[in-house]
């Protein structure tokens, strides 16, 4: 159904860049695509301060835990990245809950205020050499600020980005939560990659791996401004209406409990499609690149530029296929991402492991960046439309978000434990796989609850 136009919306329509003649769909045009923009900047700047400890978790062995073994240290460095995910359902259910109720603005707002916080602790963080335990104490209370922030950003920017979208856009428009992730990591790869260019492996060990998290802290001034701009959504001003008539009534709304009583199939079949979402995102975006330096002794450089590569079509591949399923349909392409994860991750990864020079592996980040978009571009949609407005964000936070903590968060720990043992260099491939399998499972389920329980907004 058309989109209505609120308050905020008219006001808008009077600054001076809005034509006097500028009809309500012109308006309403304009909203959206201003909504887009600013929440994908907000995002991308937020997953930035997340991710970016992914590429420089080597320093962080290095500098934070204090085991003669390398291969144990890394280990520690992404245990203490996972740990960051396991606080995440907690950030999900008060962050989403709190964004259904109070409303999508207050809460994307209020993550990012926590995250800078996270990543400031992690910035100034002295070393093990400094203050002993005290230091991977640190680390860890940043890396857990930062992932209850995290919980609720999912839940919150796809919510915002789905209820300003036409109606036949939702796929396009909720497709850029994944493209600002890919932002994320070319702003992270691009940063890593110039540090890696710029300084000795002493000075980066010793000093220079703060620099990115300094930059990160642009994220609250930035972050603020953008999102004081932002109008909320008209369907949770409507639901706030419905709310406050609810209230008079005697009824007291509760979005944690409303999703778990209301939707318990929904939330299952959304975690098991979130489980290929993240895994197949934090595996072979972000994870790759240090598996590449150990295990096929890529330079960091190399690795980094590699991922700078990839990251630029995953951006491009996450919109396309957010368009191709407002043709086509969700189940239609997340079915047919899948089938292509499953089928060509391991011999891309066999590919590399016989010819490992930088173009081949150039060739192979890229190939799965664009396989990865294809499913992570589709995947917010589809998510996003089993639940209906009034618990969208909670619905949405919980379900990827379990999947994230449990599937998602551990993966470069886990792989890095089989990789120690084994000295296998296909763990990765393996692990998609199976999530590729649950994935399609999934996939079949939301596709048949999406039509009885969509409520457009």
């Amino acid at each position: 159904m058309p989109q209505s136009i609120s308050s905020a919306d008219a006001a808008d329509s009077l600054r001076p860049e809005t034509k006097p003649h500028a009809t309500p769909e012109h308006i309403r045009i304009r909203v959206s695509r201003r909504a887009v923009a600013a929440a994908s900047i907000g995002n991308a700047l937020e997953w930035y301060d997340f991710s970016i400890y992914a590429f420089f978790a080597i320093y962080f062995a290095n500098n934070f835990f204090n085991h003669a073994d390398n291969g144990t240290r890394l280990l520690e460095a992404f245990l203490a990245f996972g740990l960051g995910y396991v606080i995440r359902p907690v950030g999900a259910l008060v962050l989403g809950s709190y964004g259904d109720r109070v409303g999508r603005k207050a809460a994307l707002t209020m993550t990012i205020s926590i995250m800078a916080l996270g990543t400031l602790i992690i910035a100034v963080a002295p070393t093990y050499a400094a203050i002993g335990i005290g230091a991977p104490i640190l680390i860890v209370c940043g890396r857990l600020l930062q992932g209850f922030s995290a919980g609720g950003e999912v839940g919150g920017a796809a919510a915002f980005l789905v209820e300003h979208a036409p109606p036949e856009k939702k796929g396009k428009y909720a497709s850029w939560l994944q493209a600002s992730m890919g932002i994320t990591n070319i702003l992270a790869a691009l940063v890593a990659t110039i540090i890696a260019v710029s300084f000795t492996p002493e000075q980066i060990n010793d000093w220079a791996w703060r620099i990115p998290f300094l930059l990160g802290l642009s994220i609250l001034p930035v972050g603020l401004w953008l999102r004081r701009t932002l109008h909320e959504t008209p369907a949770f001003e409507a639901e706030k209406r419905r709310q406050q008539q609810q209230q008079k009534a005697g009824t007291k709304r509760t979005p944690l409990l409303q999703v778990v009583r209301d939707y318990p199939r929904q939330l299952l079949a959304g975690v098991g499609l979130s489980i290929l979402w993240v895994v197949s995102v934090y595996v072979l975006i972000i994870f790759l690149p240090t598996h590449a330096q150990r295990a096929w002794h890529f330079t960091g450089p190399q690795a980094f530029r590699a991922s700078l590569i990839g990251n630029c079509l995953l951006v491009g591949g996450c919109v396309f296929a957010g368009a191709l399923s407002d043709r086509f349909g969700r189940a239609r392409v997340l079915s047919a991402a899948a089938l292509l994860l499953l089928a060509s991750v391991y011999p891309l990864l066999m590919w590399l492991d016989a010819v490992r020079t930088p173009m081949v592996l150039i060739i192979v980040q890229s190939l799965l960046c664009v396989l990865v978009s294809l499913f992570s571009g589709v995947a917010p949609s589809a998510l996003s439309e089993v639940f209906p407005t009034h618990v969208r964000a909670t619905g949405m936070s919980v379900a990827y978000n379990t999947a994230s903590a449990v599937f998602g968060g551990f993966a470069p720990a886990i792989l890095t434990w089989l990789y120690n043992k084994t000295s296998s260099p296909f763990a990765p491939a393996w692990y998609v796989m199976g999530a590729a399998l649950i994935g399609l499972f999934a996939v079949g389920h939301l596709d048949k609850l999406r039509p009885r329980t969509l409520v457009n907004a």
